[in-house]
């Protein structure tokens, strides 16, 4: 499933996963948010409603790029700097190229829609 972020004005190009997650997560879209800095790693935002996770591993190693859920908090974390293995990530999908868009400071106003 192909989505887009739109970040203070600058378009970033995603692919959802096919798992029961990433479909419950497109059924939400579109969705604005304000995307708050966590740690200079990831930029985060609480979603209106819970994910499903069953069959999921117990966490990932995110990569940048990396679309995912925190399980343990039901909120959206999306990399834009390289982290290690977190217990409780679901993976969502993956932001096509640059994720420079997401290095700008304080809170970012992001629409994210599905591609046409």
């Amino acid at each position: 499933m192909k989505i887009r972020l739109v970040v203070e004005g600058q378009t970033l190009a995603a692919t959802l996963n096919d798992t029961p997650a990433g479909s419950a997560f497109a059924d939400m879209l579109p969705l604005e948010l304000n995307l708050q800095d966590y740690h200079a790693i990831e930029k985060i935002a609480d979603l209106p409603g819970s994910l499903p996770t069953d069959g999921e591993p117990e966490g990932i190693d995110p990569e940048v790029g990396d679309i995912t859920l925190y399980a343990p908090w039901g909120n959206l974390a999306i990399f834009y700097r390289d982290f290690g293995y977190a217990r409780g990530l679901v993976r969502l999908g993956r932001i096509e190229g640059s994720t420079a868009a997401l290095d700008a400071k304080g809170p970012l106003a992001t629409r994210i829609e599905m591609a046409e």
